[in-house]
């Protein structure tokens, strides 16, 4: 028997640590999203850890800019950007305020609220695809940059918690390179999932884009 997962909302203790602590402690934790559609839950399957200014793959790489200010200040924070003119992705926040750190929400399993997931998923062939990958998995859930500096760790009823869930065991947590990062930041085996769940994403190396003529 599968013991009901704690749904008591994470400490922001538990984000004030280093990167690679937190990143792999976060699957099997709980992200509950409210709309005004109704709430959808999602379990935790895979993250990217990002170390800011220490760390070449980061968007904090070169320092403070308005689009990554919130990376920056406290944790427990949501971090949301926007990449390839299309998708919305979701960070959270790190690490002691003033440094740059937070890790990439890649996959998870939706455990409630699969039927409005579905609604804003029209492509997906099943419910392990709803948030594989993580556009997808901000996308399911109605993330964009309406939510970028939502605390994520308050008790209150705000759009976006992260709950204790139930945490993977060291035994069953995977790490390996980030997917489609280039250059240096390339080689960093930052990436954790839970072994043999479906919902993980494919790993990809980096493809550079080719410039339109």
């Amino acid at each position: 028997m599968i013991a009901s997962p704690d749904r008591t909302p994470l400490p922001r203790e538990f984000f004030d640590r280093p990167i690679l602590e937190v990143a792999p402690d976060l699957l099997g934790r709980i992200l509950v999203r409210n709309t005004p559609d109704g709430p959808i839950a999602l379990r935790l399957t895979e993250v990217e850890a990002y170390d800011g200014q220490n760390d070449p793959g980061s968007h904090a790489y070169r320092g403070r800019t308005p689009r990554n200010e919130v990376m920056f200040g406290p944790p427990g924070h949501v971090y949301v950007y926007f990449t390839y003119g299309m998708w919305f992705c979701m960070n959270l926040v790190c690490g002691p305020e003033g440094r740059a750190s937070a890790v990439l929400l890649r996959a998870g399993e939706i455990i409630e609220g699969a039927e409005l997931a579905r609604t804003r998923r029209l492509s997906a062939r099943n419910d392990k695809e709803l948030a594989k990958g993580p556009a997808r998995l901000a996308t399911a859930l109605g993330v964009d940059r309406a939510l970028n500096g939502t605390d994520a760790c308050t008790t209150e009823d705000t759009p976006l918690r992260v709950l204790t869930g139930t945490p993977v065991p060291g035994d069953q947590v995977r790490n390996g390179p980030r997917t489609g990062v280039a250059g240096e930041g390339g080689v960093h085996p930052w990436r954790y999932w839970v072994a043999n769940d479906p919902t993980v994403s494919p790993y990809r190396a980096h493809v550079p884009r080719k410039r339109r003529s």
